[in-house]
């Protein structure tokens, strides 16, 4: 059994009650598909302008992928159209730096195949072109760097002969960094989807939705799948809600199936899929005792000091989340300082945007909170959206014992400041549910 530790309050007055909303949340409403679709357009083609600097960056003169349908690059769903949903045939993907021969060509260019002329047409754009450096996604450790089929290689061998696979490159931080690289017009959109988010937790977790003793925790996550529907998004994740106890564990991600009850402290772990982009959240909340000789209007101090903790977490970890370092680097200075302070959790935050588990760095993983091999050890990018993602341990009096107070906010980068800033605060209060209110004092979350 973890003993509680006594802190000093100067930290948990600075971490407490600054960046909990000071609103309700309300339902936002998102762009209609066809409006959704121009808007996202737009942002793909200014990614995209961006991927000849990369090249010139890591010393790449061309980037080829080449895939076929159903089987397809991971980085082609940040490359293509809005109304594209999967690549034809063979789709073969060349990008350039915009010299030499290529200077006022498409790029990339792209060409559609099931017949075989793609190959000769290729080859006479390299022979034209002549590229010392072409980067393919073949890594073996980067997920984002790996999407070459082993079958698309060997066609590659085939087709493009000793002269021009000789001056094939593995380059990994190519695909990450065009990938994790947001663009400054999705962060208005981002902010809805977080409300959405925020305001979906606040229903869902409140006396209209949760009857003690008969809502279960499978109940709840079912409410929340039907909830996206009627609001136009989906998700990357199927909700995940516990009711804490002791844990020797690291975090799970599967629902604990309990029936609710008063005194039970609820996790939820889940995010949103719209635009093309993605969010990650996890708060907590308190069933309020209503029965016996001392009926509660609030949640135990002992809950919210738990919850004070892991506030602090963010802090420290948003605090050493430099650009350039390495993730294992954050990740090391983050727990050395979370220990100097008597704080014990553990750290397992990562990239969000186009996917859930984006590129990029990661800073710790719940099986290994000391350091994460490869993926630990990318640089921490700018311009890029962070899930804050931690638990600290704190003792619980009433409940004899140890529990994980688990934290999760989405976080961007402020380019003015070199830090990072959530992107709708984060939760420094514990959602109540209180029985007595059902029926008497109604649930209301009004459209933005």
């Amino acid at each position: 059994m973890r003993t509680n530790i006594v802190f000093v309050s100067l930290w948990f007055s600075l971490a407490a009650g600054q960046l909990h909303p000071n609103k309700p949340a309300e339902y936002q409403r998102l762009p209609s598909l066809r409006e959704a679709a121009y808007i996202q357009d737009a942002w793909k083609n200014e990614r995209v302008a961006r991927i000849p600097s990369l090249l010139k960056k890591y010393d790449i003169d061309a980037w080829l992928m080449t895939q076929r349908e159903h089987a397809e690059d991971p980085i082609w769903w940040s490359i293509k159209n809005s109304t594209d949903f999967d690549v034809h045939r063979r789709t073969v993907v060349l990008f350039h730096t915009n010299t030499s021969s290529l200077n006022g060509q498409p790029n990339p260019m792209i060409w559609i195949d099931n017949t075989g002329s793609v190959w000769p047409e290729l080859r006479n754009v390299l022979e034209h072109y002549d590229p010392k450096r072409i980067a393919i996604n073949v890594d073996r450790d980067i997920a984002f760097g790996a999407g070459l089929h082993v079958g698309e290689l060997a066609v590659l061998f085939e087709e493009l002969g000793e002269k021009w696979m000789s001056r094939t490159v593995n380059e990994p931080m190519l695909s990450v960094e065009y990938v994790a690289t947001r663009v400054d017009s999705q962060l208005p959109y981002y902010r809805k989807m977080q409300e959405i988010i925020w305001a979906l937790i606040e229903e869902g977790f409140s006396h209209e939705i949760i009857v003690p003793g008969k809502t279960t925790t499978e109940d709840l996550e079912w409410w929340f799948r039907e909830k996206m529907q009627t609001l136009n998004v989906t998700t990357w994740s199927h909700p995940r809600i516990s009711v804490i106890v002791e844990d020797p564990t690291t975090p799970g991600w599967k629902g604990t199936k309990s029936i609710i009850q008063e005194g039970d402290l609820l996790h939820i772990d889940f995010g949103i899929t719209a635009m093309g982009l993605n969010t990650d959240t996890q708060h907590l909340a308190y069933v309020l005792r209503t029965n016996g000789p001392n009926p509660e209007t609030d949640a135990p101090e002992s809950l919210k000091e738990g919850l004070r903790k892991s506030n602090r977490m963010q802090d420290v970890l948003l605090g050493n989340m430099q650009a350039g370092l390495t993730g294992n680097e954050v990740l090391r200075k983050s727990m050395d300082q979370i220990e100097s302070e008597g704080i014990e959790g553990h750290f397992y935050s990562h990239p969000i945007g186009d996917w859930g588990h984006d590129a990029g760095a990661v800073i710790g993983f719940v099986n290994l909170p000391a350091e994460v091999p490869i993926l630990g050890e990318l640089p921490i990018l700018s311009n890029t959206y962070y899930s804050i993602e931690l638990h600290a341990y704190h003792f619980i009096p009433e409940m004899n014992q140890t529990l994980k107070f688990r934290q999760e906010e989405d976080a961007h980068w402020v380019a003015q400041t070199g830090k990072w800033e959530f992107v709708r605060g984060r939760q420094e209060k514990l959602h109540l549910i209180d029985a007595r209110k059902r029926g008497l004092v109604p649930f209301v979350v009004m459209p933005g």
